[in-house]
């Protein structure tokens, strides 16, 4: 394993931690998402430049979209909840709470 794929695996890795441990504040969970949606996309990038396929070069393309609907996504339920509940902390989003 070289090392740009080892700091890509452990940028995933600390990315994933940082989303399951650290989840009070919606921005902190969307931008450890944004952090594997980019340690992905770099990844599936370094993959396919060596491999050197023409046929799946669109992929790491299509992932940097979804990416940022994603993020789009997730900026405008931050805007949302900041704009009803006051604040952005996850433990006050509730599916039970009206």
């Amino acid at each position: 394993m070289s090392t740009m794929q080892f700091s890509l695996l452990m940028m995933f890795m600390l990315t994933l931690m940082g989303l399951s441990l650290h989840r009070t504040h919606l921005v902190s969970a969307l931008l450890c998402i944004e952090g594997m949606m980019l340690a992905l996309f770099t990844t599936f990038t370094m993959i396919f430049f060596t491999l050197q396929t023409s046929t799946l070069a669109t992929i790491p393309i299509m992932l940097l979209a979804f990416s940022a609907c994603e993020a789009a996504t997730g900026l405008a339920l931050l805007v949302a909840t900041s704009r009803t509940h006051g604040n952005d902390h996850l433990k006050n989003l509730s599916l039970l709470q009206c």
